[in-house]
């Protein structure tokens, strides 16, 4: 596997390029080109040693091109999405490969660039999915988070809970699990201070934007 990294941070855009070539001068290119705009790159020189790389513990854009020995583009892609890959993926194509692209956008590709590619049109794409990328990986670590909490809940806990979600009131939740008020109430307060909320419409609402 080849790899190179290089980078900085002068676009203030959070994770890493990753460039899936099988021509090392275009990976050597396009590592010069992102290192020169401030953006850290990897490069890998097959979609195999692409597949095989770490898991991503940071959000980042995949530049790869569409036609490659051993596993093409689109093939490598596929397997990323089933391996769980959600991060953003740009596609290299030249014009006789349009169609392909195409294909790929619909199976969930961020863009494609056309060869010879415009320096700053392949960078702004970039910068576009690695924003999308941080996007996503917030929106993936809130989840987790919010799961994390929900699992903290004791099983009387979650009842009250789901209670509250339903709308009930003190007296209807005493009832329906049939404990008394005083119970429910000390319930409802632990409920709310391990979902860090102050109330059942905060929780309500916590619950709802992190759909759990």
């Amino acid at each position: 596997m080849t790899q190179e990294e290089n980078g900085g941070t002068s676009h203030g855009v959070g994770g890493r390029v990753l460039i899936v070539d099988d021509d090392e001068a275009i990976r050597d290119s396009l590592t010069f080109l992102f290192s020169s705009r401030g953006l850290v790159a990897e490069s890998f020189a097959s979609g195999e040693a692409f597949l095989d790389r770490a898991k991503d513990d940071a959000p980042v854009c995949i530049v790869m091109d569409i036609r490659m020995t051993g596993i093409g583009g689109i093939e490598c892609f596929d397997r990323f999405q089933q391996d769980g890959g959600t991060d953003p993926v740009i596609f290299l194509t030249g014009h006789a490969d349009v169609p392909l692209a195409v294909e790929a956008l619909k199976k969930g590709a961020f863009d494609f660039v056309e060869k010879p590619f415009n320096d700053n049109a392949l960078v702004e794409s970039v910068i576009a999915g690695l924003n999308e990328a941080q996007t996503r990986y917030m929106r993936t670590a809130d989840r987790d988070a919010l799961a994390t909490r929900l699992k903290s809940l004791t099983p009387r806990e979650r009842q009250v809970l789901d209670h509250l979600l339903e709308g009930r009131f003190n007296k209807q939740i005493a009832d329906g699990l049939g404990i008394s008020m005083r119970t429910v109430e000390v319930h409802r307060s632990r409920v709310f201070e391990k979902m860090g909320v102050r109330n059942a419409v905060e929780l309500s609402r916590l619950l709802v934007d992190g759909s759990l």
